[in-house]
């Protein structure tokens, strides 16, 4: 008989964006080492974009408990005059040219009202529907996910209440996040966060993170022990018998949001320059970029006048993005250029190898995904400065790409499987409490 998991996520079917992947994925797989999943997630939230496509993933007859949730938005955009059906943007990526003074101070009362994140308004009524829920219902182990990091504060409640092991999961960091510094918190409320996470990283009986690095960080907070499972790819998605000619132009492809700390600056220098320099490379250039785009990428665009080769695709299913990396030439990895850029795995990433097309990265040399990058030689990577390096790299590509002998000769991916990474999730199922 299997045992059951309660897995507590804000993302799920239909919400599409990088959140749903990791545990759409390994409840996917969960029945196959002997697991049976429970997903709780809320009935109405706020997605960033919906992808339809993921719903093949959903096990058949799985349990899925909903509950409606209240969330500040509708408020947020009638402050900031924003219409009232457009998504949300994460990480703080902005369309607009400037910023009003509406939405300077809708995200100063997000950081310090809104803690742990807009999502709060949920625990109280999921800790109600929940715990009525475990009375009626044996759970072996509890799981939540985040971000939002308010999910691992239900969880943490049902923990002490029920006494079931807890397995908290962090995708992101939560104090050491990107946009952290741009919450415009007050002492009290950078003080309050922390406490916040110093008690959940204490409390859970394991903590999952997506990286070496990450854990590294962590560990530096609050002293324990931090499991890794990294993120990952599917080898369902890739539909093997599907013919899918590569792209006839020298493409570089980004997937996925392009924030303002991803700018690759460097890299618009690069193809600049050697659109100026190198004989037929304007005649060949494709710039794919798969996803929403912050206004500052696309000043640097202009700025370097690359304006005209860009193939801007706001956004795509996630079966319809599979397609776009297999057929460019090139795909393009940008590691925030941020203090944690050395822990950043992004799940693209995975993909990217998956895809079995060269890789150009730029971010740190010694980082987490450098090092991935060489011991699978996927491709190559260049600092976030380094022209230089940047520029060989790409001409490197580029001569293959003319002689018809640009492929990916990358090896031993298949540790990155989903499947393979679930049956490692499912033996640190096996919770014991930490006390």
């Amino acid at each position: 008989m299997r045992k059951k998991v309660l897995i507590i996520t804000y993302y799920w079917p239909p919400s599409g964006g990088a959140g749903v992947q990791r545990w759409l994925k390994f409840v996917k797989y969960l029945r196959d080492f002997n697991w049976e999943p429970i997903v709780y997630t809320p009935e109405n939230p706020e997605f960033p974009e919906y992808d339809n496509s993921l719903q093949k993933d959903i096990p058949e007859n799985i349990s899925v408990l909903r509950t409606p949730v209240w969330e500040p938005y509708s408020a947020y955009k009638r402050f900031i005059g924003q219409n009232k059906d457009k998504k949300i943007n994460a990480g703080f990526l902005s369309e607009d040219t400037r910023p009003k003074l509406s939405e300077n101070i809708s995200v100063w009362i997000r950081g310090n009202f809104f803690i742990p994140d807009a999502r709060k308004f949920w625990i109280k009524p999921s800790k109600k529907f929940l715990s009525n829920y475990l009375e009626n219902n044996h759970i072996d182990v509890i799981v939540s996910t985040g971000p939002p990091h308010s999910m691992h504060l239900i969880a943490m409640y049902l923990k002490k209440k029920f006494n079931i092991p807890w397995l908290a999961d962090f995708r992101d960091p939560w104090t050491n996040i990107d946009f952290y510094k741009d919450l415009k918190l007050t002492r009290f409320a950078d003080k309050y966060h922390h406490k916040l996470e110093c008690s959940v990283l204490q409390n859970a009986d394991k903590v999952v993170v997506i990286s070496n690095g990450m854990a590294n960080d962590f560990k530096k907070f609050f002293d324990r022990d931090y499991e890794v499972i990294t993120n990952g790819f599917d080898p369902d998605d890739l539909n093997k018998d599907e013919e899918l000619s590569v792209d006839k132009k020298f493409s570089v492809a980004h997937i996925g949001s392009l924030v303002k700390t991803r700018n690759p600056i460097a890299l618009w220098k690069v193809l600049s320059s050697l659109i100026e320099s190198e004989p037929g490379f304007k005649d060949d250039l494709e710039i794919k970029l798969v996803g929403k785009v912050d206004v500052s990428v696309k000043h640097s665009i202009e700025q370097f006048g690359l304006n005209k080769f860009v193939n801007k695709i706001d956004y795509l299913q996630h079966n319809e993005v599979i397609k776009i990396q297999k057929q460019s030439q090139v795909l393009l990895l940008l590691i925030n250029n941020t203090p944690n850029a050395k822990m950043i795995l992004t799940g693209k990433f995975f993909e990217y190898l998956a895809a079995k097309r060269p890789i150009i990265c730029i971010g740190p040399c010694d980082g987490d995904a450098a090092k991935i990058l060489k011991q699978t030689n996927s491709g190559l990577i260049s600092d976030f400065n380094d022209v230089n390096k940047l520029k060989n790299n790409i001409l490197e590509y580029y001569n293959l790409f003319k002689n018809k002998k640009l492929i990916s000769e990358s090896t031993g991916i298949e540790k990155f499987s989903r499947k393979e990474l679930t049956g490692k999730l499912a033996e640190l199922l096996i919770v014991r409490h930490n006390y």
